[in-house]
């Protein structure tokens, strides 16, 4: 079950673009990438960003994700580091970032940025809003609390 669960997890993450991650007690929005096959999330920032300066301390962190169209809803518990992987940050490379950077992945101001997860609070909606609305519906005929999905822990390394 926690197998199911964890690939529900990745599998909805995956198709979210954004969440809040905590640096130095304050929330900032930020793009994540994620590659479930390392288990990392990764970021890309700036040179003496707040947040650059708390991966090359090996910060912890919390990442927020809300996201309706994907009925996943979760906090994220882990750590922060620098990392100097080129071949990660080709594939976590995209559009949004080389809005940032004028000289693209070369840009000395960029850094790569890992978030190790270890452990994560979950709760996953219905896949749809139709199971959503249906689960209201048969809730209300029947008298019965709706099933609005799954809560649980996962654990990471």
């Amino acid at each position: 079950m926690t197998e199911d669960r964890r690939k529900e997890f990745w599998d909805r993450l995956e198709d979210i673009r954004a969440g809040m991650l905590e640096v130095g007690g304050a929330f900032l929005p930020m793009s994540h990438n994620i590659e479930p096959e390392d288990g990392n999330l990764w970021f890309i920032t700036a040179r003496g960003t707040a947040m650059a300066q708390a991966a090359g301390q090996q910060a912890e962190t919390r990442y927020i994700v809300s996201d309706n169209s994907e009925s996943l809803y979760a906090e994220i518990k882990g750590r922060l580091d620098v990392s100097q992987d080129r071949q990660k940050l080709d594939e976590v490379w995209n559009a949004v970032a080389s809005t940032w950077f004028e000289e693209g992945k070369d840009d000395p101001d960029l850094v790569l940025v890992r978030m190790t997860p270890r452990s994560a609070e979950v709760w996953l909606g219905p896949a749809s809003g139709m199971s959503f609305l249906f689960e209201m519906v048969k809730a209300k005929v029947k008298g019965d609390k709706p099933d609005y999905g799954d809560q649980f822990a996962l654990k990471f390394s």
